[in-house]
């Protein structure tokens, strides 16, 4: 199974008063622009989710609906709570062993430092994170279901490296 951790792309500046609401501020016109280029490179190169579960964070919602719309057959995008910030790692790992008898190739789109965290514990170290950039996508493969300390990081890749 390959999991891909997805940190949202650029977003407006955390604490602007235009979103006092923070999980309302949404991508900067460059964030989604930049994101879709990288999206769709990847997608050219096999990046392929079945289903794409996102925090309810607008930058993080549109963030998934931008996977969703640059990879083959349009997955569904889900919103789960247990990706907003100081996630629920049990309540996403119960959810992703039960998307896993149907799909092979998940999503989860959340913020920073979790995206780090989690895609540390799920490669087998908990006393460290990943730094994830705006925008970053990471795959972590498991030879079976999705088991915290199981994956292998096959790649992280960011807007930058790729040249987008």
């Amino acid at each position: 199974m390959d999991l891909f951790i997805i940190r949202h792309a650029q977003a407006g500046r955390f604490g602007d008063p235009a979103w006092p609401d923070d999980s309302q501020r949404p991508l900067t016109d460059e964030g989604q622009r930049r994101f879709a280029l990288m999206v769709e490179t990847l997608a050219e190169r096999g990046f392929a989710p079945e289903i794409i579960a996102t925090s309810p964070a607008v930058r993080c919602r549109q963030t998934a609906e931008i996977v969703a719309q640059g990879v083959p057959d349009r997955p569904e995008v889900v919103e789960l709570a247990a990706l907003l910030p100081g996630n629920d790692l049990k309540a996403l790992m119960d959810w992703t062993k039960q998307q896993s008898a149907q799909f092979r190739r998940i999503a989860w789109v959340g913020h920073a430092p979790d995206v780090g965290r989690l895609a540390a514990e799920l490669i087998g170290d908990r006393a460290t994170w990943i730094r994830f950039s705006k925008g970053a996508i990471a795959a972590i493969r498991f030879p079976g279901s999705a088991e915290l300390g199981g994956g292998e990081l096959r790649w992280l890749v960011t807007s930058k490296t790729l040249g987008c």
